[in-house]
């Protein structure tokens, strides 16, 4: 900690000005006599502002502001896997055997479990040189080859090094110029870590989704979001890729829901399995867990806290799946900070740089070569909640115009109780032509022309739906009532899934096998009415 102090000269909700001289901006602070861990956020000449990320009740004027001399950090070691932290990476679990059920203000823990041992295997020797994302060796956590690495910034010459069972308490060795090798080490969470190189998405995330897997594929290292009003079950989708997707690790981030949400999810979480791994799913899930109950501040920085552990997953080579519910609460407690800093509202009363905060955190996502010569990716799927399902408000709108996937949540479909209610017209991916590839040499090479065909239908449908209204179907033609009758299987057969049965999960072999079937059972009965069978004998011929 610095030896900068000063005290504490006003008050306003969680913005705190003080006299303490010589901080840099983003610098983390301690504020009063709780010790309550705050965040500077400007610099006047005569005063700094800081945010603090507790309650600030009883909090006084004149009560001390000590300086620690580097910004907001993450600690990333062995030991994340599995855990459940707060936005400030403190681990919840701990927090709740050593308080009980109610958190206090001014309570600080090793995010690690500093006295848990681990068995590390060395990768490296006496007088080897050590870079920045150097893998110094190995422990297993879990189902997982946890890679510990020198810190990016981190370089010496060994001197010697240890193996067998070791604590994070303990060096793991010693660099020639007799500075020790930790075990873990920290991490601005601003700062995006860094990377050798990176490519253009081009392999799919398979979800399980067959309306996302089929019709608007996400890819790894892509960006997509779930925008959608109340009830159109954003949490619950996410909720299912996060179990589902084959991806190596999720972290999984709640900022600003509702508490017995994210309870209902971590119950549910402790129970299920990976159907890749059949190993439990919490095992390889990250929990970031920032609920509406809690300040406002640590909701703004809870996502930047998660991406960062996400990023160090990335960083030894593993697939890392991001998912934000809801983004919307983030942008408002933006908005809540920027309105007590008094800075000049933009549209909505969201701070004027909305969209380059937002576009600099979705640059965070990609696949990249990391600084040990290992391929990983970081994908992001965030939900937005767009008041009144007005898709025109200012975060869905930032979203964008950088997002490469768009996945409409329909409020009418919701109603008619179709789940996942993605609006197959309003939806879109960037990545489509990018993924192709793969399903055409995995699973079949007619996925193409099977996926054209369905869309085919659809459009059709929709435009055949408004001639229907006027004369009727019965005034339509046998071949645009079989036409009808087709969509209306692809929207219940193979559009909707339900996310608490055998059918939550759908792999791309039976998502191509459903559609096939329907689009052959379609050509079979569209082949009878031409040979004059009526409709309904046409409709018997193509389900058989």
């Amino acid at each position: 900690m610095s030896n900068s102090s000063g005290a504490i000269q006003s008050i306003s909700g969680p913005t705190v000005s003080s006299d303490l001289k010589g901080l840099k901006l983003y610098e983390r602070v301690y504020v009063g006599h709780a010790m309550l861990t705050g965040e500077v956020v400007r610099l006047e000449r005569d005063k700094v502002v800081i945010q603090v990320y507790e309650d600030t009740r009883g909090l006084a004027v004149g009560e001390p502001v000590k300086g620690v001399g580097m910004p907001l950090t993450v600690r990333l070691g062995p030991g994340l896997l599995g855990g459940m932290f707060d936005g400030l990476q403190r681990p919840l679990e701990r927090l709740r055997e050593e308080m009980g059920p109610f958190i206090t203000g001014g309570r600080e823990l090793y995010a690690l479990d500093y006295m848990k041992r681990w068995e590390f295997s060395p990768a490296l020797k006496e007088n080897d040189e050590v870079a920045g994302g150097t893998v110094l060796g190995t422990v297993n956590e879990g189902a997982f080859k946890h890679y510990i690495m020198s810190g990016p910034e981190e370089t010496g010459t060994i001197d010697k090094v240890r193996g067998g069972s070791i604590s994070l308490d303990e060096p793991l060795g010693e660099y020639k110029d007799h500075r020790e090798i930790p075990g873990c080490h920290e991490w601005p969470v601003r700062i995006a870590r860094p990377y050798r190189k990176k490519f253009a998405p081009a392999a799919p995330i398979v979800t399980g989704q067959r309306s996302i897997d089929f019709l608007f594929p996400l890819a790894r290292g892509g960006t997509a979001i779930f925008p959608g009003g109340f009830g159109t079950g954003k949490t619950i989708l996410e909720q299912s890729i996060a179990k589902f997707a084959d991806v190596d690790i999720v972290v999984y981030v709640g900022c600003g829901e509702r508490g017995n949400e994210m309870a209902d999810m971590i119950a549910e979480f402790e129970e299920l399995r990976d159907p890749w791994t059949k190993r439990p799913l919490r095992e390889r899930t990250v929990l970031v867990v920032n609920t509406s109950n809690m300040p406002v501040a640590a909701r703004e920085a809870s996502i930047y806290t998660a991406v960062t552990m996400a990023e160090y997953y990335r960083d030894m080579g593993y697939h890392v799946l991001f998912l934000a519910d809801s983004l919307s609460r983030w942008a408002e407690a933006l908005r809540e900070i920027s309105a007590s800093l008094e800075e000049m509202p933009g549209e909505e009363g969201y701070p004027t740089y909305l969209a380059s905060r937002l576009s600099g955190f979705l640059e965070r996502a990609g696949i990249v070569e990391t600084l040990s010569g290992k391929i990983g990716s970081l994908s992001m799927i965030l939900s937005v909640s767009p008041p009144g399902g007005d898709f025109t408000e200012p975060v869905t709108q930032a979203c964008l115009r950088t997002m490469g996937s768009f996945l409409m949540l329909d409020t009418s479909l919701a109603h008619r109780r179709h789940y996942p209610a993605i609006n197959w017209f309003q939806s879109y991916s960037l990545y489509g032509g990018e993924v192709a590839e793969y399903y055409r040499t995995k699973i079949s090479p007619a996925w193409d022309e099977l996926l054209k065909r369905s869309k085919q239908i659809l459009q059709q449908e929709e435009a055949l739906r408004e001639v229907a209204e006027i004369v009727g179907a019965e005034g339509l033609q046998d071949a645009d009532r079989l036409l009808m009758r087709t969509a209306e299987r692809i929207r219940t057969d193979f559009l909707q899934q339900n996310s608490y049965s055998e059918d939550a999960f759908s792999p791309p072999e039976k998502t191509f096998s459903i559609m096939n079937s329907i689009i052959e059972s379609h050509d079979l009965a569209a082949e009878k009415l031409k040979q004059g069978v009526s409709l309904e004998e046409a409709m018997k011929y193509g389900e058989k």
